[in-house]
């Protein structure tokens, strides 16, 4: 190979390595990687500590302000994956693997338990099949939600307006509708 060539496949490979972002790594679909939360932003999303954010997978809390449950959501969120806790984010073949925001979209785990199944196991959020495409925890995510909902749990114990409808996510309703 002359000097011209090696040369300019030299720069290539600059190109290309100085276009990559290893601050900023990923996860390819299906497989997992483990993380340090950072902060919560509310009851399904978060920050990790290396600047990441994270949109949790086939879930949607209500929004801190102003529906129903937003904050204790968000509560509940921050009770499971605390500021510092170490965690594996599982990407699904199936699925997108960032939302238009630009958000990692993973199932969260913390040790043994799926985080996203968890919450809506507590009634802080519910199934979210974003174009009604279902994940690989898709009947896991509604038989629980409909459990929550039949024992009042979470929002759907103080929001009247809550509603299941994966196609949408999370419909409770605004604030000032919680039951006194």
């Amino acid at each position: 190979m002359g000097s011209g060539r090696l040369i300019l496949c030299l720069a290539a490979i600059v190109v290309v390595a100085g276009c990559s972002s290893p601050s900023q790594p990923s996860t390819p679909p299906g497989q997992s990687s483990e993380a340090r939360v950072g902060r919560i932003g509310d009851g399904d999303s978060l920050r990790l500590a290396d600047g990441r954010e994270v949109r949790l997978l086939q879930i949607d809390a209500p929004e801190l302000h102003p529906d129903c449950y937003g904050r204790d959501a968000a509560g509940e969120l921050e009770r499971l994956l605390p500021k510092g806790s170490i965690v594996e984010l599982e990407a699904d073949r199936r699925l997108d693997d960032h939302d238009r925001y630009g958000r990692l979209l993973r199932y969260v785990w913390r040790g043994e338990e799926n985080v996203n199944l968890q919450l809506v196991k507590l009634g802080a959020a519910s199934p979210y099949f974003f174009r009604n495409e279902r994940g690989s925890y898709a009947t896991d995510l509604l038989a629980a939600a409909k459990s929550a909902r039949s024992a009042h749990l979470g929002l759907w114990g103080v929001c009247p307006r809550a509603e299941l409808t994966p196609g949408l996510g999370s419909v409770t309703g605004p604030v000032s509708t919680q039951r006194g």
